[in-house]
């Protein structure tokens, strides 16, 4: 394990709302997740009062702090950027709140709002790097938009429309409050020409959101991360948001509740950003701010690594039962699959990669691991229908019953699944014939031509036949309506 951990970083995000610390280990394009704290310090409470963190906030806050730097201590973080946003940065008394961290040997540096945005930006271009539009970043005190495109963060802006501040702006209904965000926008040039931009929703309040369109739609699949949004949907959310009850709100699985006593200014928020920009479809990004900051720390040739097949490799390896081999499975099984697109290619590479991920469970429940892992692994990169063909492949991996794999629905053609199924049961395949070690791909090879599914043994290696790879040849056949050989040369 110790031969495979990569470096160790870490974020302390203090925000308007919340103060989190988030510990990253794995390798740098696509750091997972292994430790998540926040505290709602509320910091930006006050300043509409006073213009001040209030005392009782300002302490809570540093109570976090202290044990945050503690533990990153602790846990060995090797990279820990320690960021204040809207409530340090506006606040009269910000810079006894910097002070007080310092203390606890954290140095804050306090982002601009344009460094924010940024930021925020550069988080989505690190999980959804062909990313064209505005990305959005809804805070506590602020709200920022940048412009992604091209790999590149464009126009970055700030302002002070966090969720804190909506209510009192919301005071004379929804006209006058989409009339008032339209003049902070208009005046600093948004959305010029990015009008009819996708928007790109960063930040817990979006999230809320689409955790109540989950909710309201039930999803089969209820993933935050690139749940896309089309315009109409406002319409259900804006109801929604005026019907349910804040009680009714909360109950909704995941939500928070000081999430939930913000889905109406949000929901408002969101609505008069779309008629402004005239926006035809958003998609939430789990990655933003903190995510970003990682990003930004990354050289060209980093950043431009597929997330997906950094973290499935990365993955992989972790969990194989001997030396991994992911892509040379994919190399062996690619003749089968030879007209298919670049992007189904690399979900079926990222599925080869994970390919021995589950053997560590109870063989009852392999390929519910399998499905588990690729329905909900901590993958960037990947959409909402990726996800499931995924899943789809590494269930037939795992010897998956057809009739067991969860329905999703009308999210995925079925000709789609039936395919990513067929990329499991050849990659069962591969594993069968090799015993789950490389060189016998090596020494072998799988072709369909004529209407027959053909494996080549190359001599010194027919032995490898046995009645368990006759059988799965012959299900991989089926799967492809063709017909099994065995050639030994």
């Amino acid at each position: 394990m110790d031969k495979i951990r990569a470096h160790r970083s870490a974020v302390i995000d203090i925000g308007s709302n919340s103060v989190r610390l988030v510990v990253y280990e794995g390798p740098a394009r696509a750091p997972a997740v292994i430790f998540n704290e926040k505290v709602a310090a509320g910091l930006g409470r006050g300043l509409s009062i006073d213009g001040r963190i209030a005392d009782e906030d300002a302490m809570r806050g540093l109570v976090a702090l202290r044990r945050y730097a503690l533990l990153a201590r602790h846990m060995e973080v090797k990279d820990l950027q320690c960021v204040a946003t809207a409530a340090v940065r506006d606040a009269t008394n910000g810079a006894d709140f910097i002070a007080g961290a310092a203390e606890a040997g954290l140095k804050i540096r306090l982002l601009s709002g344009e460094e924010e945005a940024e930021a925020a930006g550069c988080g989505v271009l690190s999980a959804i790097p062909d990313a064209r539009g505005i990305a959005v970043d809804l805070g506590g005190g602020s709200l920022e938009l940048a412009e992604v495109a091209g790999g590149e963060i464009g126009r970055c802006a700030s302002f002070p429309l966090g969720v804190l501040r909506l209510p009192a702006l919301r005071r004379d209904g929804q006209q006058a409050f989409e009339r008032a965000v339209r003049k902070m926008l208009r005046a600093a040039g948004w959305p010029g020409n990015l009008t009819g931009s996708p928007l790109y929703l960063v930040g817990g309040s979006w999230r809320a959101l689409a955790r109540l369109d989950l909710d309201l739609t039930k999803d089969p699949l209820a993933v935050l991360d690139q749940h896309r949004l089309p315009r109409s949907a406002l319409r259900r959310l804006l109801r929604a948001t005026k019907r349910l009850s804040f009680d009714e709100l909360k109950a909704i699985p995941g939500m928070a509740s000081n999430r939930a006593a913000t889905l109406p200014d949000a929901a408002a928020l969101l609505a008069a950003l779309v008629n402004i920009i005239d926006v035809p479809e958003m998609t939430v990004s789990s990655s933003g701010l903190r995510e970003g900051l990682l990003y930004q720390a990354l050289d060209r040739k980093v950043r431009a690594q597929d997330p997906l097949i950094v973290a499935a490799e990365f993955e992989g390896r972790r969990l194989a039962r001997f030396t991994p081999h992911g892509r040379a499975i994919a190399h062996w099984i690619a003749p089968l699959f030879a007209s298919e697109s670049p992007a189904d290619a690399r979900i079926r590479l990222a599925a080869s990669l994970l390919s021995d991920v589950a053997w560590s469970a109870n063989p009852d429940f392999r390929a519910e691991r399998g499905t588990e892992i690729g329905l909900h692994g901590n993958w960037r990169g990947i959409d909402i229908e990726g996800r499931i063909l995924l899943a789809r492949a590494l269930h037939a991996g795992f010897g998956g019953a057809d009739a067991d794999f969860p329905p999703m629905g009308t999210l995925v053609r079925e000709e789609r699944l039936a395919r990513a199924r067929q990329w499991g049961i050849a990659i069962r395949l591969a594993q069968r014939l090799t015993g789950g070690v490389e060189a016998p791909l090596k020494a072998s090879a799988i072709a369909e031509t004529d209407g027959k599914l053909t494996l080549s043994l190359d001599p010194g290696w027919h032995h490898l036949v046995g009645e368990s790879v006759e059988r799965r040849l012959r299900s991989l056949a089926q799967a492809l309506d063709t017909k099994p050989e065995i050639r030994l040369l």
